[in-house]
Order: structure tokens, then C-alpha cells, then sequence
């Protein structure tokens, strides 16, 4: 019987089925992130989960900084699947969070602390809704209690998304003297 594995962009292999990444590489994650549009594509505008990444990690404190880019670097290899349908295929889940617990292992990555990183997380979302989503118009309610940032987003390019994403990993992980 074949293995099944999704190609990267450097072309490497992920094994959905094993829970396992042949070779993990921060710019597959980035390509990956840059080039997945949030939402599912419902957005009125193209808006990266690279973008998205790099919202939240300037809303966490700086120790947060690192797990907060690659909060969401499991869909780079699986996609963004929309939250109702992740309540919905719960068997999902279970594979997400294998695949966030290899990069965070690869990377030393400690997400035992995810607070800041989900309320920035949430924050980001609620701007993001009012921004991105303008026909969405039903209240979120796991978004109570949290407000829009000031700042409207503009989106970038995949380009763009990808350059910058690259840029904070490698100004994140150079260790300061």
C-alpha cells in the first residue's frame, strides 16, 4: 500500500496519516501561511494566515513573540479549516495538534503557556472580522468581550506576507547579546 504525503513548497513530505514531517522548515511554513487565505476564501479581500501570524505576534509580549508566529504553522501543512467545521471533525483536531506539537518541537517551542497568545489570537480575529468579513454582521460569541484593534488592516500580497513572516522569524530567533 502507498504512503500518502502532501508535498511541500521546498518538497519535502508531510504525513497526514503518521503524524509525521519528513523535514520541517520555516519557509515551507511561511510559503504555506502566506499563500491561505483566512476564512476560508470569505473574505473581501485576500488575506493571508501569514498576515494573521504576524498580527498576533506583535500583540503578545516578547517572550510570547516566537510561539505567537508560528501559533498557526500546523496549517501550513493541513490548511485553515474554518472553526465549525474543526467542531465537526473532531479526528482533525487530534492531528493539528500533532502536527503543532512536532513544529513546536522542532523549533523549541513551548505552548503550555497559550494565554496571551489565544487572547491576541481573539483580538486579532475581532479586528479581522470587522475589517475582512463587513457581511458578517452576526455577533461572534467567542469573541465577547474583545474589541477590533484601532488600526484598520491592510492586507498583503503572498509575497509580501511571506518576506515578512521570514524577516520576524529570523529577528526573533537571533538570540540578543
Amino acid at each position: 500500500m502507498q504512503t500518502v504525503y502532501i508535498s511541500t513548497f521546498l518538497g519535502n513530505r508531510f504525513y497526514p496519516t503518521e503524524g509525521r514531517i519528513e523535514a520541517i522548515h520555516i519557509e515551507d511554513i511561511a510559503h504555506g501561511l502566506a499563500y491561505q487565505c483566512r476564512f476560508n476564501g470569505q473574505t473581501n479581500q485576500f488575506y493571508s494566515v501569514a498576515q494573521h501570524s504576524l498580527m498576533v505576534t506583535e500583540l503578545v509580549p516578547p517572550a510570547y513573540r516566537r510561539a505567537a508566529l508560528l501559533h498557526d504553522a500546523a496549517e501550513a501543512y493541513l490548511g485553515d479549516m474554518v472553526k465549525p467545521l474543526k467542531v465537526l471533525l473532531p479526528a482533525f483536531a487530534d492531528i493539528e495538534d500533532k502536527v503543532t506539537q512536532l513544529i513546536a518541537q522542532h523549533f523549541d517551542l513551548d505552548f503550555s503557556d497559550y494565554a496571551p497568545i489565544k487572547h491576541a489570537d481573539l483580538q486579532a480575529l475581532a479586528t479581522e472580522k470587522r475589517d475582512l468579513m463587513p457581511h458578517s454582521v452576526e455577533p461572534w460569541s467567542y469573541l465577547k468581550g474583545f474589541d477590533p484593534l484601532p488600526e484598520v488592516i491592510k492586507p498583503l500580497n503572498p509575497n509580501d506576507a511571506k518576506r515578512l513572516f521570514l524577516e520576524s522569524w529570523q529577528r526573533l530567533s537571533t538570540p540578543t547579546r
